[in-house]
């Protein structure tokens, strides 16, 4: 599974269930019948979920199959990279570290 993170340079407490991890931030994985894209933003941020579930139809003819924050692509054919890009731009390092420290501490 390949893993983008806030490195500790970024965020020094880490991951909260082991402080010794960075922080994640997304991941892709290949699956046995899927690729998987987790973006941890779309679990913890109702608005850049509505966003993704709003934009899905404009660069997909596929019906969006996702998790919490999984989004599953059947083939390699199906995965709206342009929307994945713009995603992935729509939350800066500092913007992902605010929004985790918020869910966090509740």
């Amino acid at each position: 599974m390949l893993a983008w993170v806030v490195p500790h340079k970024l965020y020094p407490g880490g991951y909260h269930c082991d402080p010794k991890q960075p922080l994640p931030f997304l991941n892709l994985a290949s699956q046995k019948n899927y690729i998987s894209l987790y973006h941890m933003g779309l679990y913890s941020s109702g608005d850049l979920l509505n966003w993704f579930e709003t934009e899905w139809p404009k660069y997909s003819t596929k019906k969006l199959d996702m998790g919490k924050c999984c989004v599953r692509f059947k083939k390699p054919d199906d995965i709206p990279f342009e929307l994945i890009g713009r995603l992935v731009a729509k939350i800066t390092p500092k913007e992902w570290i605010d929004t985790y420290e918020s869910v966090i501490k509740r």
